[in-house]
């Protein structure tokens, strides 16, 4: 196991990944409104924010036939996986839990959004919330093989699971740029594990919201906070595994750190507006034909280039 942070880094990483969240609710308000034709203001930007309060202090939903304990468990599942992956996330020089399997301990969290989507959809006995909790895992089965070949790939040029190595071992040369697959790839998984954009599929309209159909006050609070939490992390996460982490010229390392997250955290909430929604069964069909191959042979490039080395 690796070694463990400062106290402080213990706030922090939740406070930095709550901020992250905060700004990619706020820039997605703003391109709504500009794209509405209305004015930007600064209004527009904190108007998401304004039903928190209410959202606190409703009432939650009672359904008859309703697994309260699971449905709730779900909700909550969601945004904790969220943080507690920022464990293993360095900021520039400085991170919470340098585990030496620190790739895999993400990953796991991640996964647990599986079991957190799913019981939010089976807890409150409604079909849309379960066809929605469904879709998710059959999304799953499309996008995490994918996305795990993609983590191998970034592991495998470090010959290290531990994310510090990883950012370390990109010397003079990013992941992202030698590894193109694996950081699209990446980049699609985050949104995939966020339900949102193109694989808000569990949640879409055509099920009345899916996850979130039946779910309400303080409870779908925390099942939209996770999805927010878990972009920023997947965002963060890009910057040590495929842009060299804190490395840059001038600034300090955390700075670098802060710029490549925003900039990759931007990249993602514009993606997630611009392309359309794609069917789970799709895209099964695009990974289990297309992706998985791609990331394999991916895989294959680290793995040649340190063995001729």
């Amino acid at each position: 196991m690796g070694e463990p942070g400062a106290w402080w880094t213990l706030l922090a990483a939740p406070a930095m990944l709550l901020a992250l969240a905060v700004l990619a609710v706020a820039f997605t308000a703003v391109l709504d409104a500009r794209d509405a034709g209305r004015p930007v203001t600064v209004a527009v930007a904190v108007r998401p924010f304004t039903g928190v309060p209410r959202a606190v202090l409703a009432q939650p939903r009672r359904l008859p036939g309703a697994d309260v304990l699971l449905w709730r468990a779900g909700a909550v599942l969601v945004p904790v996986a969220a943080v507690l992956s920022t464990l293993v996330i360095p900021f520039g020089d400085t991170v919470l839990a340098d585990l030496s399997v620190g790739v895999v301990w993400f990953n796991a969290m991640e996964v647990l959004t599986w079991a957190g989507l799913w019981l939010a959809g089976w807890g409150p006995d409604a079909a849309f919330s379960l066809v929605g909790g469904y879709r998710f895992l059959a999304q799953g089965l499309a996008y995490e093989l994918p996305l795990m070949f993609a983590l191998i790939s970034t592991a495998t040029g470090a010959q290290s699971l531990r994310v510090t190595d990883i950012a370390a071992a990109q010397h003079g040369l990013w992941y992202a740029v030698w590894m193109p697959v694996a950081f699209v790839v990446y980049l699609a998984g985050v949104l995939a594990f966020s339900f949102t954009g193109p694989f808000g599929y569990p949640a879409g309209r055509d099920l009345a919201g899916g996850v979130l159909g039946e779910i309400g006050g303080v409870d779908r609070l925390l099942l939209q906070a996770g999805r927010w939490l878990w972009l920023a992390a997947g965002a963060a996460m890009a910057a040590p595994l495929f842009l060299g982490g804190g490395a840059g010229p001038v600034l300090p390392d955390w700075a670098w750190s802060l710029v490549k997250t925003l900039l990759v955290l931007a990249v993602l909430v514009l993606a997630a507006r611009r392309l359309p929604m794609i069917r789970a069964d799709r895209y099964v069909e695009l990974a289990w034909v297309v992706l998985i191959p791609l990331t394999i042979v991916q895989v294959l490039v680290p793995a040649l280039v340190n063995l001729n080395r």
